[in-house]
């Protein structure tokens, strides 16, 4: 940096002297005589004479003056004392006042420009202030008195930086210059002064305009200077640095050559002795060397390094200015160094920079700078000769200037920058990763602190960027690359038209106004991205390797417009340069993945505006395309998971197919495993993830992907800033699932934070957001949800006017139009509901029928509008009758249910209130909507879930009460053989869809069966984590099987026909119990059609009252045995119950058996054996059929959960079935491994021992066996290939869930739903002597003789047991809760 004239105090700017002149001019001797002649005057005039004063003033005046020629200090330390003993003798109002603080305080400003106290600074600026505050606006001195103010503000922002002092000083000089009249001698003067404190303003902040004032006031102060006046050689000087301070900052040459000249004139003026001759050398040799790093002539560096040895050699050795021009003599040679390569310039450099650190006081404000400037010799030499000893020196150098630097320092971010680049040369060469680290933190920080405008901020992001490209290379992370290419992109900007590296700048340019676009969305920053951009293509030959690059730069910014404005012309333009790029780049060139994304990312976006499958399945493939050429290690691998996650989700909301949803889910979760935790796209990854979970939430109904969104939207806003522009959108994200939980579980709280984050979202999103309309129509179904929950129809009008205001801001051909036009009339509908006012119906009428127009046929959302019209349209016949809108009506839901829905529990919902009003209006309909309905099960209650999920959705869609009010609807208006095939579908689902994982496939080729039996198996044996991928694999190799000639309908709905053939061994009769009717229908043979009977004696209030009274019985039981019974015996002082179950038993016989029996005999049909309609898996099995038996006593050592009565019941068995037929297990042979075995092992199965049923959870239903429980949830996954049938002597094993009766996963269901064609069990507890006996009489019919049992003699091997049992004459609860279930 050029050294600039120093701003010192106008003297003689107070006042004339009383008594005659200062002493200016006189010299040493003159000066001395008259000190002692006025030190005499004082001592003999009394403190309190007129002329005390004056003689103490022109005392004071003496001193300061012998101090100004001979630099003595103790003539200075005088000079104060006398000054400050006359400002304490004035009083305040004496008109010399002002004259005697102006003096005081330029004997203080003097000491310390000597000393360097800090607190002689504040003396001098304190009384400046008094003076100026004690002068008149028009006194003469007015002037001068401001800039002697002006020069203290000045000195201290020197010293500590405060900018509010540099402001004062400006002022203050500002102030000056304007009282100074044009021809005063002290104009020049002081507009000199004013332009060094507007360049230091200049230095500080970067501003052009200080530094155009500068130069201003320095031209007019040479303009008004005389050539022969001493202070015009330090004008032009200070002119000079000026001009060389704008060449600095743009670049203009002009501004050099005037720096130079004025330079090279303030040295002509200069004599050779005079004291600032060194000075003006030196700067006069940092012109030559700034031409010479401009234009690269030597003959400028040479002539720079001549004038800095001139300047060097006229300095003395204790001058204080000899460090620094050393230390600028050791930068020229550097230069040389650079340019020749001589080593000994390197050496000269090193040298001089070590003599100049020595010359300097550790506590030199210029100390940083020289230990800098030597660390920069010693990383040269490093460089040079790889010395590693070079470069420890140069870094502890470095680190040693930036300890020494204050924080607001202006060379703080310099030598930061140095710092920095020290530990990654370091890095460079031992490969520390710490070094790098420490690099880059260094050179942010250097960014951080350098202004946008500071003319060293090119060079400190050029460096940035090398310290992220380093990281890139050794981590591999792409945003490091990224932030690389950023960095350098800023670095060039300031480029010539003609430069080589004009196109690559203004891409760069381009770059960051596309980034600001992004974060501010600021239109102009866009407009100015696609500027720069076209220039920039436009410059770039067609040949050239970056031009594929420009080309998609190009088109990024099309697309960004397009995204904001909508124009289509957009959306084309950027899919040509796409498509450009694509084809100017070589197959196997490293960005080929990456154009193709870019490419596929048009596609998309025309797909999204316009809906052409064709776009959605370009989009696809060259996603496909790009993630198969990223390798599995590349930094963009998640990137681009995500983008073809994206395209797959839109391919799942197009055609529903539920294998693109999987595909979407797998691709998210890939994406965010591979996006590190610190990452700036980890919030982004996380949000869509939770949207994949959320679609499949609404799709299949499992509440761990609810709960699975929620958990990713709340870590996704987490990691996103307050200030993030993505933060709105999280917020929405968030809002929606804490929505859908809220319309799941009915938690009002869910609904309130939803809410809560969907306001803010709003308040978040400006005015002209292309997302404010989505946010507002996500707050109103906020609003609308809970005006559902409390009624407040406050929330249902703000519900209303933020839909209408979204649908406001949705431009007509916007893709979510039809969406929101629906949300609207859903609005309407509401509001007509709670007020009935008839133009809300019409509204909603009219804004759902141009949704469902808007909506394309094969959009996955089309089969909801036109549900939703239908109903609005049903509202509108309810009150007018209109035929027309019934026929309309019934129009709408047919055409519904013909295409796939997005939202199938919505459909169910729809299906039902189109059987309702049918059964209500037109019950033609009926059967048609319920079998619209029942056909959605498969979907709904999906067989990739968990049981529990499963039964948790029953309950939630009340499938059973669904099914039972189908039959009563339609048994009396449709054929009974289609209420029999509904009745399949709605019933026992669960047990459906266990037993068709194991269907016989006996037909079909070894390859299809062979693939159908593994994939059903691992449905079996594999975890919930990939059961969505099984499930897929699965239901496409059902289609391939369906195609094969016998199979077209293989695991379809079965017709009645197919379903008859269960009552070919005896008729099947389904009961059915609704609270209007109570209905029985019997499949009376497999070629017949079913029977109606109706049980007119029957009720649902005395069926409910009935099986309480039994629930009674059973619970009074509960309290009165031990433990180590299975039976529990009455409470002591009951009353007995025999009657009670006589009575019971006698209402079931006369109300409902018999009407049975008796239709049946009325068809020919008597002593019939009643079979199942549920199909119990049917297998032909060979070979020996062995009995396993299980007898636990107690289920540990301790004897705990005994059992009394298992050991005769195990005896009894033992001497009914012998070897090779029986395998045994008693007492601590039955642990959970050994029982497992033995479940695979054998035919049969008696289990004796405890069991339990867990009605929340079934499948958590279990054995208690010794030392562990076997849950029917492993059963259930165990490969059971010779399963006939189970005897169930354990408690609870057929007691069913009173919620879902005909889901009732029991432990007998779940061993039929494991494999098992039949099951005897117990609806309640047995008692321990009754156990031996039945199991005897059983096994003995069945093993009898050394006969094999059949499985179809289960049921008449149990029914003469309890025959046996109630001969004894046994009381009904020890007889009745015996049943056999399966075939």
């Amino acid at each position: 940096m050029k050294q600039q004239d120093s701003v010192t105090k106008e003297t003689g700017a107070g006042q004339a002297l009383h008594g005659g002149s200062t002493g200016n001019g006189q010299d040493m001797q003159g000066n001395l005589t008259k000190i002692e002649s006025l030190q005499q005057l004082v001592e003999k005039t009394p403190p309190g004479h007129l002329d005390y004063l004056k003689y103490q003033m022109q005392l004071g005046q003496a001193f300061q003056s012998r101090y100004d020629e001979s630099e003595d200090l103790e003539d200075l330390q005088a000079a104060v004392r006398v000054f400050q003993a006359i400002v304490d003798l004035t009083p305040e109002d004496h008109p010399d006042r002002a004259w005697q603080l102006g003096e005081t305080a330029l004997s203080f400003s003097k000491r310390y420009q000597k000393l360097g106290n800090l607190q002689d600074l504040e003396a001098a600026l304190q009384y400046d202030q008094e003076v100026v505050k004690l002068t008149p606006e028009d006194h003469p001195y007015k002037a001068g008195r401001l800039q002697s103010l002006a020069v203290s503000f000045a000195d201290r922002y020197q010293r500590l930086g405060n900018l509010q002092d540099l402001e004062a000083a400006l002022q203050y000089k500002q102030e000056a210059v304007k009282l100074t009249p044009e021809d005063h001698p002290y104009k020049a003067r002081r507009l000199q002064s004013l332009a060094v404190s507007f360049a230091d303003r200049y230095r500080r902040l970067g501003n052009l305009q200080d530094l155009e004032a500068a130069l201003q006031y320095k031209q007019e102060a040479v303009k008004l200077t005389p050539v022969d006046h001493p202070d015009k050689a330090g004008r032009l000087q200070s002119l000079a640095a000026s001009f060389a301070d704008r060449y600095q900052r743009l670049g203009n040459l002009q501004d050099l050559d005037a720096a130079l000249w004025y330079d090279q004139e303030a040295v002509k003026l200069t004599p050779v002795e005079h004291p600032d001759k060194a000075m003006r050398l030196q700067n006069l040799a940092i012109s030559f060397a700034d031409r010479y790093r401009r234009l690269g002539n030597l003959q400028d560096l040479e002539a720079a390094l001549q004038y800095k040895q001139e300047a060097v050699k006229l300095t003395p050795e204790d001058h204080p200015d000899k460090a620094g021009r050393l230390q600028n003599l050791a930068a020229s040679f550097g230069d040389r160094y650079q340019r020749l390569g001589n080593l000994q310039d390197l050496d000269a450099a090193l040298r001089y920079d070590q003599e100049a650190v020595k010359l300097t006081p550790v506590d030199h404000p210029h100390k940083a700078r020289r230990l800098q400037n030597l660390a920069i010799s010693f990383a040269d030499r490093y460089r040079r000769l790889g010395n590693l000893q070079d470069l420890e020196a140069a870094l502890q150098y470095n680190q040693e200037a930036v300890i020494l630097t204050p924080e607001d320092h202006p060379d703080k971010a310099g030598r930061l920058q140095n710092l920095a680049a020290s530990f990654g040369e370091r890095y460079e060469r031992l490969g520390n990763f710490q070094d790098l680290e420490t690099a880059l933190q260094y050179n942010q920080e250097a960014v951080k602190l350098t202004p946008e405008d500071h003319p060293d901020k090119a060079g400190r992001l050029q460096n940035l960027a090398v310290s992220f490209a380093d990281r890139y290379r050794r981590l591999g992370n792409f945003q490091d690359n990224e932030a690389a290419v950023q960095y350098t992109q800023e670095a060039v900007k300031l480029t010539p038209e003609d430069h080589p590296d004009k196109a690559r700048r203004l891409q760069n340019l381009a770059a960051s106004f596309g980034g600001r676009y992004q974060r501010l969305g600021n239109l102009q920053d866009l407009d100015a991205a696609l500027q720069y951009t076209q220039e920039a293509v436009k410059l770039t030959p067609v040949d050239h390797p970056d031009k594929a690059r420009r080309l998609q730069n190009l088109a990024i910014s099309f697309a960004d417009r397009y995204r904001r404005l909508g124009n289509l012309q957009d959306n084309e333009a950027a899919l040509q340069h796409n498509q450009e790029a694509v084809i100017l780049t070589p197959e196997d060139h490293p960005d080929k993945a990456g154009r193709l994304q870019n490419l596929a990312a048009s596609f998309g976006e025309r797909y999204q505006r316009l809906g052409n499958f064709q776009d959605l399945e370009a989009a696809l493939q060259y996603k496909q395309e790009a993630v198969k050429l990223t390798p599995e290690d590349h930094p963009d691998r998640a990137r681009r998971l995500q983008s073809l996650a994206v395209s797959i989700a839109d391919r799942y909301r197009r055609l529903g197919n539920l294998q693109d949803l999987e595909a979407a889910v797998q691709y998210r979760q890939e994406a965010v495993k591979l996006t590190p935790e610190n990452h700036p796209d980890k919030a982004e990854r996380l949000q869509n993830l939770a949207a994949s979970f959320a679609e499949r939430y609404q799709r299949l109904g499992n509440l761990q992907d609810l709960e699975a969104a929620l958990q990713y939207d709340q870590e996704a806003v987490k990691l996103t800033p307050e200030d993030h522009p993505d933060k709105a959108g999280r917020l929405q994200s968030l809002a929606i699932s804490f929505s859908n939980r809220y319309q799941r579980l009915g938690n009002i709280q869910d609904n309130e934070a939803a809410l809560q984050y969907d306001q803010e979202a709003v308040k978040l999103t400006p005015e002209d957001h292309p997302d404010k309309a989505r946010r507002l129509q996500s707050l109103a179904v906020s609003f609308a949800g809970r005006y559902q929950r409390l009624g407040n129809l406050q929330d249902l009008e703000a519900a209303l006017q933020y839909t209408q205001e979204a649908l406001k801001l949705t431009p007509d051909d916007h893709p979510d139009k039809a969406g929101r036009l629906q949300s609207l009339a859903v609005s309407f509908a509401e509001r007509y509901r709670r007020l009935e006012n008839l133009q809300d119906l019409e509204a909603a009428l009219q804004y759902t029928q141009e949704a469902v127009k808007l909506t394309p046929e094969d959009h996955p959302d089309k089969a909801g509008r036109l549900q939703s019209l239908a109903h609005s349209l049903a509202h509108r016949y309810e009150r007018f009758q209109n035929l027309n809108d019934l026929q309309n009506i019934h129009q709408y839901y047919s055409l519904s249910f013909k295409i796939t829905s997005s939202a199938p529990e919505a459909s169910w919902g729809a299906a039902l209130h189109w059987g309702s009003l049918a059964a209500k209006f037109d019950p033609t309909y009926c059967i048609t909507a319920y079998l619209a309905a029942f056909s959605l099960l498969p979907e709904l209650l999906w067989i990739g879930h968990a049981i529990p999920v499963r039964h948790d959705l029953l309950r939630r869609l009340d499938i059973s009460k669904v099914t039972s009010a189908a039959i009563k609807t339609c048994i009396n208006l449709s054929p009974l053989t289609c209420i029999v095939e509904i009745l399949e579908q709605g019933l026992a689902t669960t047990f459906q869809q266990m037993l068709q994982l194991k269907t016989a496939v006996d037909g079909l080729s070894d390859e299809y069966a062979q693939k159908f039996k593994q994939l059903s198996m691992k449905l079996y044996s594999k975890g919930s984590d990939d059961s969505m991928s099984i499930v897929n694999q699965r239901n496409h190799l059902i289609k391939e099987i369906r195609k094969q000639a016998g199979f077209e309908f293989f695991l379809l709905p079965k017709s009645y026909s197919a379903l008859s053939q269960a009552a070919q061994h005896g008729p099947v009769v389904i009961l059915n119990s609704h609270k209007e009717s109570c209905d029985g229908i019997i499949i009376l043979n497999s070629i017949s059609d079913p029977v109606h009977v109706a049980f007119s004696n029957v009720t649902l209030d005395l069926l409910h009252s009935n099986s309480v009274a039994l629930k009674g019985l059973c619970g009074h039981r509960v309290h009165g045995q031990s433990v180590s019974s299975r039976l529990f015996g009455n409470k002591e002082g009951a009353l007995s119950s025999k009657e009670r179950f006589a009575d019971m038993l006698t209402w079931l016989w006369t109300c409902i058996v018999e009407p049975v029996y008796k239709t049946l005999e009325s068809h020919g049909i008597s002593g019939a054996t009643l079979g199942s309609l549920v199909e119990a898996y049917n297998k032909s099995s060979s070979g020996v059929k062995k009995l396993g038996v299980v007898g636990v006593t107690q289920t540990n050592s301790e004897g705990a959960n005994y059992l009394k009565g298992v050991g005769l019941e195990v005896e009894s068995i033992l001497s009914t079935v012998q070897e090779p037929y029986m395998s045994c297990l008693q007492g601590a042979q039955a642990t959970v491994d050994a029982v497992k075995t033995q479940l695979q092992n054998c035919s049969w199965l008696h289990l004796a021992c405890h069991g339990t049923q867990d009605l929340i959870q079934p499948t958590k239903s279990h054995l208690l066996l010794y030392e562990g429980n076997l849950e029917l949830e492993t059963i259930l996954r165990m490969p059971l290939q010779n399963a006939e049938v189970v005897f169930l002597a354990a408690c609870q094993t057929a007691m069913g869930d009173g919620e879902l009766v005909n889901e009732s996963f029991h432990l007998g269901g779940g061993f039929i739903a494991a494999g098992f064609r039949g099951a005897i069990g117990t609806l309640w507890s047995m008692q321990d002597q009754d156990g031996p006996l039945v199991a005897k009489a059983v096994y003995s019919y069945l093993f009898g003789n050394g006969r094999q049992p059949q499985a179809t003699d289960a049921a008449e091997a149990l029914h003469l047991a309890v025959k046996e049992l109630r001969e004894r004459n046994v009381s009904h609860e020890r007889w009745v809760p015996f049943i056999h279930m399966g075939i």
